[in-house]
């Protein structure tokens, strides 16, 4: 039987979460949420951990009002009062499951919340005036697919991961600025004299590559923010935590303030 449920799994997933066409892979949200887990407590890292599956498809049910609220937003740019009011309130029901001692059904929950950073930090959901060329998104996730495993993971700020669930919507916002600017880019690099660039033709090299590299990393600073704001106002155990390797300009190919420690994707240990 859990032989026949893992099969279903890749299934299930793709049946609830938002296909490469219109936002990051099932794939590329997988890896978010891996590298975020290595900014957590050792104590919440673990308990998402366990429960990726379960998260995985919390994320593909994001409740509908909500997920239609950001759409509708990210690329007005601004996050309104009744979208964060109803975010405010999911962050707290949270909270009330983990203190009530319903930890699985928070903790999956929790862990849904991947959703709003990971939207916000997404270019191709900001959008561009007029609206996005023909097949730019679909070849700027296959850039992204295509070399997920290159990406190298920063911090842009590391004041971020002290936040407190009262200023989530500050940074959520500051999110969303900082990604309005490089969906310009995107369309640049992709859409050249009227004319769709095909994403085999470009490297680390194009701006486009460094946009796709920000962007995750800014989903990922988003995402680790945001479960331990929600984590410590539950009281959850945050013993334990990492710090972030500071590294030199020198040293990486993209500058950045700080590397996510054990960056090793598939290996979540």
């Amino acid at each position: 039987m859990r032989a026949v449920r893992r099969a279903l799994l890749p299934i299930v997933l793709l049946a609830v979460l938002p296909t490469a066409a219109t936002a990051w892979s099932v794939e590329t949200m997988t890896a978010l949420s891996r590298d975020a887990r290595r900014l957590l407590p050792r104590s919440l890292s673990r308990l998402l951990g366990e429960r990726e599956p379960q998260i995985q498809i919390e994320i593909g049910r994001f409740p509908p009002d909500i997920a239609r609220a950001l759409a509708a937003d990210i690329p007005a740019g601004r996050l309104r009062p009744d979208t964060l009011a109803a975010l405010d309130y999911e962050t707290a029901r949270v909270v009330e499951l983990l203190q009530e001692g319903r930890v699985s059904e928070g903790l999956v929950r929790l862990g849904g919340l991947l959703r709003v950073p990971a939207d916000l930090a997404d270019p191709i959901l900001v959008g561009v005036p007029g609206g996005w060329p023909p097949g730019v998104s679909r070849e700027y996730y296959a850039l992204f697919d295509a070399n997920l495993e290159k990406v190298p993971v920063v911090l842009e700020d590391t004041e971020a991961l002290e936040v407190a669930r009262a200023d989530l919507p500050a940074l959520w916002q500051s999110i969303l600025e900082r990604s309005r600017p490089q969906a310009v880019v995107i369309r640049s690099e992709f859409f050249r004299e009227g004319r769709l660039v095909d994403h085999r033709g470009l490297d680390y090299r194009s701006p486009a590559w460094a946009v796709a590299s920000l962007s995750y990393s800014r989903a990922v600073t988003g995402i680790a923010a945001t479960w331990l704001a929600v984590w410590r106002e539950a009281r959850g155990d945050t013993t334990g935590m990492r710090r972030p390797r500071e590294v030199s300009p020198r040293d990486r190919e993209i500058t950045a303030e700080t590397t996510i420690p054990e960056n090793r994707r598939n290996d979540d240990r």
